[in-house]
């Protein structure tokens, strides 16, 4: 089905450096396109990028911030489709610096719609993360404006051509940049002591290679406006914490008896549990195989769009999506989820001589 999609499409990337952006990047390029795009402000990280992918002519790699509307501008004519993966997202940096965090996540959103409707773009799909479900901090709140934003952008486009403006919201990416799974490894690696933010805290959990596969599958359902929210599996912190001691402390040369793993408390901002779905939101979220999608609140003012998805029955859901109601996976369950390529750093991987 993407193959088909996506067959001689070319598609922008913003944040393509990124974790999550080089996976998009990645998979994009395993399906026939014409073009991938990779825009990022990182120019170290862009200049990987494109050392990894040498000998493939369809990359072309550009320093572009969603920042500055006039890049944006010149680089999005001709793209059929974008991905707007480019975000702040660390919970404590932007609560101490939350002008930036509204440049980038609120303001940088708004300069991807205009530039995206100047340049004809048919499809945008902005990633954006659960913590803009009833946001207790900047981080949340900024990504929650980033969604307004995309589905309104869905009244500017009065054609039938588009733009088509949808968002996905996805969880925590075990492995990805800043996450917990890799700094809890380095603690292990460097004789620290794992810090614990909380015992009792619980965060939705997938790994890379499923939250892009459910990326890409949202731009192909997209009719605009809606939320596409990837269902996701529910971990314990304390039990990550506790798996990793037993299993990465060995191989890094500590017994897992000698590794303290010490509760520091939350950050500010942060959140004991993740929600999916808001309380809202439920009378208009429907499942739809492997996902949820929330239909926007005033879908009427949207070109009357028809929320249809040929293939999947559209099932109503009854209750609030929240990680902590959820039953959290077991620590055999998670033992084996951390086996799994992309969730373990991997100079881990290797030294646990887990082959991918």
């Amino acid at each position: 089905m993407l193959s088909n999609y996506f067959a001689g499409a070319r598609i922008a990337v913003t944040g393509a450096a990124g974790t999550v952006g080089s996976e998009l990047v990645r998979q994009l390029l395993d399906l026939p396109v014409a073009e991938v795009r990779a825009l990022d402000n990182n120019e170290n990280g862009l200049f990987f990028l494109e050392q990894n992918y040498r000998s493939e002519p369809r990359l072309h790699a550009f320093l572009c911030d969603v920042r500055e509307r006039d890049k944006l501008d010149r680089m999005l004519p001709g793209m059929d489709y974008l991905f707007h993966v480019a975000a702040l997202k660390h919970v404590p940096l932007c609560e101490r610096s939350p002008t930036e965090a509204v440049r980038t996540n609120i303001l940088g959103v708004e300069n991807v719609i205009r530039a995206s409707i100047n340049a004809g773009v048919r499809k945008v799909l902005f990633t954006s993360s659960d913590k803009a479900v009833n946001p207790t901090n900047v981080m949340g709140t900024s990504k929650l404006m980033g969604e307004r934003l995309i589905t309104a952008a869905n009244a500017l486009t009065q054609t039938e051509h588009g733009p088509i403006f949808s968002a996905t919201r996805f969880g925590n990416v075990a492995g990805s940049a800043g996450s917990v799974v890799p700094l809890f490894c380095h603690q292990i690696a460097t004789n620290k002591n794992v810090t614990l933010t909380h015992r009792e805290m619980t965060r939705f959990l997938m790994t890379l290679h499923e939250a892009v596969r459910l990326v890409l599958l949202s731009m192909t359902l997209a009719k605009g406006g809606e939320v596409f929210v990837t269902k996701m599996p529910v971990a314990r912190i304390e039990d990550i914490a506790q798996v990793l001691v037993d299993t990465v402390g060995p191989a890094c040369g500590r017994e897992p008896d000698s590794i303290t793993i010490e509760e520091v408390g939350p950050r500010p901002g942060e959140k004991m549990y993740e929600e999916l779905v808001s309380d809202e939101e439920v009378r208009r979220t429907f499942e739809i195989g492997d996902l949820f999608t929330v239909l926007p609140a005033f879908h009427n003012i949207y070109n009357n769009i028809s929320f249809e998805y040929p293939g999947y029955e559209k099932k109503p859901i009854d209750r609030v999506y929240n990680s902590e109601a959820e039953t959290a996976m077991s620590v055999d369950d998670l033992r084996e989820f951390m086996t799994l390529p992309g969730v373990l750093p991997d100079d881990v991987r290797a030294k646990l001589r887990l082959i991918d």
